[in-house]
């Protein structure tokens, strides 16, 4: 199938025109992508963008693409603090006394996840690794027991970049609904009367994180720790590179492409 074209025939006059927000376009797509469409075995898929780069959005229609679990380490550390299990003991400490949990002891419970039956055919990791250290950890574990003993798929990077500005737009134009949850944004996805909800006709308010101080500091956070491990992954020769600023079918169109070819390499 011609994924630049099927996702630009889906596009008709363009998201804006066709539905609202995020949670529409993904049932949209989800109708017209299902796993049955596609036999590549995936193996593990490294998303890799700045907050507000979309890859969240993406990452859920490559899980409904491809059939495998879309995996981050916050669902993980919830996961296993919810459960009371020996990790999730650990990790609790830490977060009850205000500190970040160790690398070592994440590290641990990604390793416990990766080696569940559905991440067989592969998996798609979304927010770790954070640090070079983490990609270096999470290289020797795949070798030894993900290339070795299962799928033998090597992994794909991809890395969803979108300019500053156009970040700032994305996240400091964020607006909720505190009544039904509903996320406009006055730039891309405004709603049709100024600060009110669509639907129940709340009145719009912005998140204290969503200021633009706030998200000018996360971003600088994020180039800090993250610049360092794309080119990790560059010298590596597994990155694939995103303009992650157009509309989001055709991105989701590069994205299967980027991973299909990664596989052909």
């Amino acid at each position: 199938m011609d994924l630049l074209r099927a996702a630009a025939g889906s596009a008709g006059g363009g998201p804006g025109s066709r539905c609202r927000d995020v949670a529409c376009y993904l049932s949209r797509e989800a109708r017209t992508i299902t796993i049955a469409d596609v036999k590549t075995k995936v193996g593990p898929l490294i998303l890799l963008g700045a907050p507000g780069a979309g890859k969240g959005t993406q990452a859920k229609l490559i899980m409904q693409r491809y059939g495998v679990p879309q995996i981050s380490t916050g669902d993980i550390l919830r996961d296993n603090v919810g459960r009371g299990t020996e990790l999730g003991k650990k990790a609790k400490a830490f977060m009850d006394k205000g500190e970040l949990v160790p690398d070592d002891l994440v590290c641990d419970m990604v390793a416990d996840r990766l080696r569940q039956a559905d991440c067989e055919q592969g998996f798609i990791l979304d927010g770790f690794p954070r640090t070079v250290g983490q990609a270096e950890w999470l290289a020797r574990l795949l070798k030894s027991e993900f290339f070795e003993k299962r799928c033998g798929v090597p992994p794909v990077v991809v890395n969803f970049r979108v300019g500053y500005n156009q970040l700032l737009r994305r996240l400091t134009g964020r607006r909720t609904c505190p009544t039904c949850g509903r996320i406009y944004n006055v730039y891309s996805q405004p709603p049709r009367v100024a600060d009110t909800c669509d639907v129940d006709g709340s009145k719009l308010v912005t998140r204290k994180d969503d200021s633009e101080e706030v998200i000018a500091e996360r971003l600088k956070a994020y180039e800090r720790q993250t610049l360092p491990l794309i080119d990790y992954y560059r010298r590596q020769g597994g990155l694939r590179e995103i303009d992650a600023d157009g509309p989001p079918e055709q991105v989701t169109a590069e994205a299967f492409r980027a991973i299909e070819d990664g596989h052909r390499l």
